[in-house]
């Protein structure tokens, strides 16, 4: 046994997301539907222009928000990189696919600890990812940029950049790190590799990820509006990932695929940059707080999903796969939770969305609940996040009003018991079996 900022609407005039069209099951169109899933690396969910920053300059993904059914509340099931890509790519929360730290135990011995690293990278083969279940559709697909689970091929994908060698230092995305920074010529041939065929791209370029190190001509543009340099650099990342996007949405436009092509935009975690030197402030990557777990999820497909931007609905990156799907004609599987994200009535029936924040580096590969840190649970506007005491010295649950208190400063446990024992019983139910009982071994 194992033990930011408040809203406003700034397009659409809305604030709501009644009105939209879609219903259960696939949504019709009389064409195959590329798509191209673009992931933020390490960004806040206040650092965009469509969600309120009054100094970033993010212009091509405002306007793929103004296009786009936007919801502003979403979020990752964990703050940390792999987890939360894997969730994304399997639909499944971290406890399910196993996969739920970055790297496996210390080892004084390196070969010990490159296997245990291959046994995290196992639990990837045996998951209903995108690029496997796509296949079926006659799908083709490419892998750049970040990616944690060895060859681009033990994904399912077709193409890739990342090798995933131990011995020529794959570990987190190497070659395929080069996406974005270098250019995005590897993306371009393999669209015309494709000719006719269906595809799907995986864009996650270490954007705005550190090394903070933008062009010239952005850094210099910020350096007088930041309160430090550190957070003029990190502020001019922004700006050059939301670059990159643009100049892949306007390669769409030019071959005519941007009209049948589905862009789902979202970032792995949040990040709220340290002004006085390299690295995150606290309540930001790591953390179980909006900082770093919050993030816009945004669809794109014209004529297909209306315009519409949510500031309302908690939304996971657990409902991004069965969304895809459904809209390329392939069967959910039985074992993802998430739900159709243009699915009025699905998202009006959920009562709650949920996560966990594991240890960078994992207690046991085998037992996802040992290294667990902390749980958390949205319902409406409330927020619980409850310690792991196994791996937390000093904690105490935590209870938030996010719609009065988006920064989390006010912990209301004590003042409403009622409120955090029923969350409390929400989050068992997700998990399974309680986590001090050593729960998903």
């Amino acid at each position: 046994m194992c033990k930011p900022v408040l809203l406003t609407a700034l397009f659409l005039g809305t604030t709501c997301a009644c009105g939209l069209a879609a219903q259960e099951g696939p949504v019709s169109q009389n064409f195959p539907v590329n798509v191209l899933l673009i992931i933020g690396d390490d960004q806040g969910w206040t650092d965009f222009g469509f969600m309120g920053h009054p100094v970033i300059r993010t212009p091509h993904l405002d306007r793929v928000a103004a296009q786009s059914l936007v919801f502003t509340r979403g979020y990752v099931p964990s703050s940390l990189c792999r987890p939360s890509l894997a969730s994304i790519i399997t639909g499944l929360y971290p406890h399910q696919h196993r996969i739920v730290s970055n790297d496996p135990p210390l080892k004084d011995n390196p070969a010990e600890r490159q296997a245990l690293r291959e046994e995290q990278i196992r639990y990837i083969d045996k998951a209903p990812t995108l690029p496997r279940l796509l296949a079926q559709q006659g799908y083709l697909s490419l892998q750049t940029g970040k990616w944690w689970e060895g060859h681009y091929s033990r994904g399912g994908f077709t193409r890739g950049m990342t090798h995933g060698d131990p011995a020529r230092r794959g570990r987190h995305g190497d070659e395929g790190l080069r996406i974005g920074r270098e250019g995005l010529e590897p993306i371009y041939r393999f669209i015309e590799e494709c000719g006719e065929r269906p595809f799907f791209i995986w864009y996650a370029p270490f954007l705005p990820h550190e090394p903070h190190n933008p062009p010239k001509e952005l850094l210099d543009k910020y350096r007088d509006l930041a309160p430090s340099p550190r957070v003029a650099a990190y502020w001019a990342m922004c700006e050059w990932f939301d670059q990159t996007c643009g100049e892949l949405l306007q390669y769409l436009e030019r071959r005519g695929l941007a009209q049948r092509t589905l862009v789902v935009f979202v970032v792995d975690n949040g990040w709220i940059q340290n002004p006085d030197g390299p690295g995150f402030a606290p309540r930001s990557k790591r953390s179980p707080y909006d900082m770093g777990l919050r993030t816009p999820i945004m669809l794109r497909l014209p004529g297909v999903i209306e315009p519409l931007r949510d500031d309302q609905t908690p939304v996971s990156s657990v409902d991004i796969a069965p969304t895809i799907l459904r809209l390329c004609g392939v069967e959910v599987p039985a074992e993802m939770p998430g739900v159709n994200l243009l699915d009025r009535q699905a998202l009006a029936r959920r009562e709650a969305i949920f996560g966990a924040i594991f240890t960078h580096e994992a207690v046991d590969v085998h037992c996802p609940a040992s290294s667990l840190i902390y749980r958390w649970c949205i319902e409406q506007w409330w927020k619980l996040i409850v310690p792991h005491p196994a791996n937390v010295r000093e904690g105490s649950i935590e209870l938030f009003q996010l719609g009065e208190d988006p920064h989390e400063t006010k912990n209301l446990a004590e003042s409403h018991p009622e409120i955090v024992a029923r969350l409390q019983t929400r989050l068992e139910s997700w998990w399974g079996v309680p986590a001090e009982a050593g729960g998903n071994k």
